[in-house]
């Protein structure tokens, strides 16, 4: 189930109050700054820093590599 698109305007990360980038595909929150993933369970995102995961380098590249692709949060409303 994808994201609603009025918590992508709000969500950022929940320790460094930062956006997060959406991959609707895989179901993903990730920030590549602290390089930790969040899941989306049934559209609703996981944003406990307990329950993130930790990427690699090989994820973090692939991630990165990615993100033109992902859609980015915390924007703010649009219009």
């Amino acid at each position: 189930m994808p994201l609603d698109s009025l918590l992508i305007e709000i969500l950022v990360d929940p320790e460094d109050k930062q956006p997060l980038y959406y991959f609707a595909d895989d179901e993903v929150l990730y920030n590549p700054r602290l390089r930790r993933s969040y899941e989306v369970r049934d559209g609703i995102p996981i944003l406990l820093i307990t329950e993130a995961t930790a990427v690699d380098d090989e994820e973090h590249e692939r991630r990165n590599a990615a993100l033109s692709s992902a859609t980015a949060t915390g924007a703010g409303p649009s219009g």
